[in-house]
């Protein structure tokens, strides 16, 4: 996106009262009555000129001073602080604290400070909160230079977001969608089975959402799991058809090589920006009390994701006939389910699919094989 030049003819630029409203031209302003009055970014041809330009653009653009403090920030820019309740703070690193860790902060003082680097950075910051998805922003970080420069170091800059979320995520989720693909012609005998585990991930994460008890499901909680639970037995990509598609029970020395697609998958999704993809692959076969694999974990020690996909994924086994039994209705598999409370499963989601059984149901009624 190319950047507004800096004009001294601003003459031919459109006066601020004749923009859409500023409410909070006062950012501006207030920034700029704090420098002495001979400093060069008082001059027509700097940030008052910029603002006018970047009022109008539908992108976050900002401008900061030598400090990094806020000079100025376009509409789009305070309604992403707000959207995210960034604190109302002057400086820029001040306000996007909680997203910028002290590795970025280093790296942006680097950068703008070393005339090899073009007193610019580059980078991403992932804005989150609860109640929104999270947003994945490219930021841009260059100097503005006056007419004659007073030094060796720019007495302003300007700052531009660049919203990459759609795309990243679109990325992701068709490379590993592919790889999904690739793994159900290993199994071919799972109907729609991780569809509808998907689909009850999803809906029992979004009680969990509505339930204060459980703060760390947030909107983007809800969204990964209703893609990733469905990655669960992607390890299963490396276990060996015949122990894979075998007909009725395992025996001993096959059943531990089938444990170990907790292993490959978690290997598989290590390279998923998200942790969730792994836990789940590698802790969704874990038992409440302990007695599960590959590593025994117990109680809240298994992540909540892979918490949620085990009833998810045991409930719809359950329901499907299988080459070792035969289906269960959906009475008998919450029966099942109920006589595991506390040992297979944690006891309060336990609590949460028997109240909520009459969706649970439905999906798998509506997503039927």
């Amino acid at each position: 996106m190319a950047v507004p030049e800096m004009r001294d003819d601003i003459d031919d630029i459109a006066d601020v009262e004749e923009l859409e409203p500023l409410e909070e031209l006062s950012d501006l302003e207030a920034g700029v009555n704090e420098l002495p009055a001979e400093s060069p970014l008082l001059s027509e041809s700097g940030p008052r000129c910029v603002a006018r330009s970047y009022e109008a653009i539908p992108e976050p653009l900002a401008l900061l001073d030598d400090s990094l403090a806020f000079i100025y920030r376009n509409r789009p820019f305070r309604d992403l602080l707000k959207a995210f309740s960034y604190p109302d703070s002057s400086s820029f690193l001040g306000t996007l604290a909680r997203a910028i860790d002290p590795e970025t902060a280093r790296s942006i003082y680097e950068g703008i400070g070393k005339t090899e680097r073009g007193h610019a950075w580059k980078g991403t910051i992932a804005h989150r909160s609860k109640d929104s998805a999270a947003v994945i922003t490219k930021v841009h970080i260059f100097p503005l230079w006056p007419d004659e420069p007073a030094g060796d170091k720019p007495p302003a800059y300007s700052v531009y977001l660049d919203d990459v979320t759609e795309e990243n995520r679109k990325f992701l989720r068709d490379m590993f969608s592919s790889l999904l693909e690739a793994s159900k012609l290993k199994d071919n005998d799972t109907g729609k089975h991780i569809e509808r585990v998907n689909l009850y991930s999803a809906l029992l994460a979004k009680e969990l959402f509505a339930d204060s008890r459980w703060p760390e499901v947030d909107t983007d909680f809800v969204d990964n799991i209703g893609f990733l639970a469905a990655m669960h037995d992607v390890g299963k990509i490396g276990t060996p058809d015949d122990i894979l598609n075998k007909e009725g029970p395992l025996n001993e020395f096959e059943w531990g090589i089938m444990k170990e697609h907790t292993k490959n998958g978690a290997f598989i999704l290590s390279s998923y920006p998200n942790p969730m993809a792994k836990e789940i692959a590698l802790s969704h076969h874990e038992w409440w009390n302990g007695s599960g694999y590959p590593y025994n974990l117990e109680g809240a020690m298994i992540p909540l994701a892979a918490r949620i996909v085990t009833l998810a994924d045991v409930y719809d086994a359950l329901r499907m006939k299988r080459s070792y039994k035969p289906a269960y209705a959906h009475e008998v598999a919450l029966q099942k389910m109920r006589q595991e409370r506390g040992v297979h499963f944690d006891p309060e989601l336990v609590d949460l699919v028997l109240r909520i059984e009459s969706q649970m149901e439905r999906v798998y009624a509506e997503n039927a094989d």
